[in-house]
């Protein structure tokens, strides 16, 4: 009898060796399924795209900060800057933002002759998943943000240093930056009336926010 109910124990102990070993499974399994979801939601879809859209117009800032010391001849200089920011502009303006983004917009001219600024938004699908992902719109927005205000400030310290050969260069640059940085802009907020509203929704719950901490405040 001590031996059936040492079985008895033994098999049980087992049962539960078991049971416990199947939750700890599932919760493995479930932490490994969530570890494994976090990084999709900021992994980068097209690294080509991020590669090139950052590329081009930190090479053209570099070339300008070192020509002095790349190269003696201005004109190689230059004709190195305006290439690398003409294909900063092509690649921004018909790849890059449609990768990354979802975003694109172009001029075209109708029958009349008249011109016509197209901005384009690609709708989220119907499934509530992301058009892009979060780390691709951060490199999108950083680069297309960042480097126009370089151009600015090289534009400034051409003009109060006298430096007169660089100005064409650097004007080009504030341009062809400045045109992709207005473009996308207008593609994610839309036109100006979508705008104003913006600002002024934000100012007036900002308007209410006081007059409510006033209140509270006169109450207590």
């Amino acid at each position: 009898m001590r031996g059936a109910e040492v079985t008895c124990d033994s098999i049980e102990m087992l049962q539960r060796q078991e049971s416990s070993d199947d939750t700890e499974d599932v919760s493995l399994f479930d932490a490994d399924e969530g570890s494994s979801r976090k990084p999709k939601k900021s992994k980068i879809r097209h690294p080509v795209a991020s590669f090139f859209h950052l590329f081009f117009r930190v090479s053209a800032i570099i070339v300008y900060l070192l020509c002095d010391l790349i190269s003696g001849s201005f004109i190689a200089c230059m004709v190195t800057i305006i290439l690398l920011l003409s294909c900063d502009f092509w690649a921004v303006k018909n790849v890059t933002g449609r990768l990354m983004v979802g975003l694109r917009w172009w001029n075209q001219v109708d029958d009349d002759g008249k011109s016509h600024w197209v901005f384009e938004s690609r709708k989220a699908p119907a499934q509530g998943k992301k058009v892009s992902s979060d780390s691709e719109s951060r490199i999108f927005w950083l680069g297309l943000v960042t480097c126009p205000i370089f151009w600015v400030i090289f534009a400034f310290i051409t003009l109060f240093s006298l430096n007169i050969k660089w100005l064409a260069v650097v004007i080009m640059g504030v341009v062809l930056q400045g045109a992709n940085l207005y473009g996308y802009v207008k593609c994610k907020v839309g036109s100006r009336k979508n705008l104003t509203s913006l600002a002024t929704g934000y100012l007036g719950s900002h308007f209410l926010r006081q007059t409510f901490a006033k209140e509270n405040q006169s109450e207590s």
